[in-house]
C-alpha cells in the first residue's frame, strides 16, 4: 500500500499547520481534523491510508479513538501513528496495546516521521 492520503488530527492548530506543510512538501496529500469526532466523520466519507493521531484531545482522547477505529470492521486497517507529547513508556506502550502502528513524541523529528511512513509502504518480511 503506496501512502498517499494522511489525515492528520491534533487540537492543536500549530502542530496541524506544521503537520500539514511538512507532509505536503513531501508529495502527500494532507486532510485535518481537530478532534475524534471530525476524524470519524472524515474518515466515513474517504479512508485515508494513515492517521496521525494527538492523544491529548477534548473529548475522546487518541487512546480511545485508536482503540475505536482499530477494531471497527470498516476502518482497522487504517494504520494509526500516534503522536504526542506524552513521552513516557507506559504511554507508548498503551498506545501500542490499543492499535496504534507507531508512536512519536513531539516535537516532531522531520526525518524520523517521513522515514516512519514510508516504511508503512514496505512489505513486511518477517515471518
Amino acid at each position: 500500500m503506496a501512502v498517499q492520503d494522511i489525515l492528520v488530527v491534533d487540537d492543536s492548530r500549530t502542530e496541524l499547520l506544521f503537520l500539514s506543510d511538512l507532509l505536503g512538501r513531501h508529495g502527500y496529500t494532507v486532510r485535518t481534523a481537530e478532534n475524534a469526532e471530525e476524524a470519524f466523520r472524515q474518515i466515513g466519507e474517504a479512508l485515508p491510508d494513515l492517521i496521525l493521531l494527538d492523544v491529548v484531545m477534548p473529548g475522546q482522547n487518541g487512546f480511545q479513538f485508536t482503540r475505536q477505529l482499530t477494531r471497527h470492521p470498516q476502518y482497522g486497517k487504517v494504520p494509526v501513528f500516534l503522536c504526542t507529547s506524552k513521552s513516557q513508556e507506559t504511554d507508548r506502550v498503551w498506545g501500542l496495546r490499543q492499535g496504534a502502528r507507531d508512536y512519536i513524541t513531539k516535537p516532531v523529528n522531520p526525518s524520523q516521521l517521513l522515514a516512519k511512513i514510508a516504511a508503512v509502504d514496505q512489505p513486511d518480511t518477517t515471518f
